[in-house]
């Protein structure tokens, strides 16, 4: 059997045990796909980070799940980003390129009052939803008159697809109790995406939207304390539905506080909704080997 290094980094905080969960293996070339998703559901974190040599960018991130590889993932670049720079495996670089499956993404990073890892995301798409939003609350354990139906319940994607799901108050993600074995049979168009409710009643004054993120039972995980793709998104549905006349908007997203992780992220839309950055940071934890 061969040990792996995992090092465990939470992003979106600067606190360990808070913000959410990566593994970073730093020594991924001679790995497999399988043994890279065997390292994953080993690990048991929403994700786990492989920073690979790159021909087209500064580095290559591959992305697991414990149930399978997915194009991109926030909070586990900014945790494999936050590993490479403290580990002085950038140099002096602060502005790079990192090559996802979700192309190619500049990175850059700042200095001041800690280290903080902006990323800038695809442009924004979005898609219909069709089905039913008495299944959908079902699926969450909340009733459909917990569902804003001022606002459009639309799949989202800045990189990997989730259905953005408007709730019209903080007291309904109390009592939400996914059943994610049942996303798929509601998520008829895209049956392998997540669910992320959301509110703009918030328990920070100073944050513009709460969340939580649901994840697809294809991934092997139940909820992801902090995303950053699904926050990138959720910026770009706020420009379009929520404050249409803003040329830039600059925004705090909160999540994770139902289950004891909270974290914060720093979105940044421009050019009329279709120019998104997610800015964060990272904490070390520990580190731990994995047999496979």
């Amino acid at each position: 059997m061969r040990k792996i290094k995992v090092y465990h980094y939470d992003a979106f905080s600067s606190i360990p045990n808070l913000g959410n969960p990566a593994g970073v293996v730093l020594d991924g070339e001679t790995l497999t796909e399988e043994q890279m998703r065997e390292i994953a559901e080993k690990v048991g974190f929403n994700e786990t980070a492989f920073p690979l040599k790159s021909d087209k960018a500064d580095v290559r991130i591959r992305f697991f799940t414990p149930g399978h590889e997915i194009n991109l993932c926030g909070h586990a670049t900014m945790a494999t980003i936050y590993a490479l720079k403290t580990k002085g495996l950038l140099g002096h670089h602060t502005d790079l390129r990192i090559e996802t499956k979700a192309g190619v993404l500049p990175i850059r990073i700042t200095s001041n009052d800690g280290l903080h890892i902006t990323m800038k995301q695809a442009v924004p798409q979005f898609q219909e939803f069709k089905g039913s939003l008495k299944d959908l609350a079902y699926s969450m354990g909340i009733e459909e008159s917990d569902i804003e139906s001022k606002l459009p319940t639309l799949y989202g994607s800045t990189g990997i697809w989730t259905l953005l799901i408007p709730i019209r108050t903080l007291a309904a993600f109390k009592r939400m109790q996914p059943n994610n074995q049942l996303f798929p049979n509601v998520l008829k168009e895209m049956p392998k995406a997540s669910i992320h409710p959301f509110c703009i009643e918030t328990y920070d004054p100073h944050a513009h939207m709460h969340a939580r993120h649901f994840s697809s039972p294809f991934s092997g995980t139940i909820e992801d304390p902090v995303t950053g793709t699904a926050s990138g998104v959720m910026g770009a549905y706020y420009a379009r539905y929520i404050n249409k006349h803003a040329p830039s908007l600059d925004l705090l997203i909160e999540q994770g506080h139902e289950i004891g992780r909270d974290g914060k992220i720093r979105v940044s839309v421009t050019d009329n909704g279709n120019g998104i950055e997610v800015t964060g940071n990272a904490v070390y934890v520990n580190e731990f080997d994995v047999l496979i």
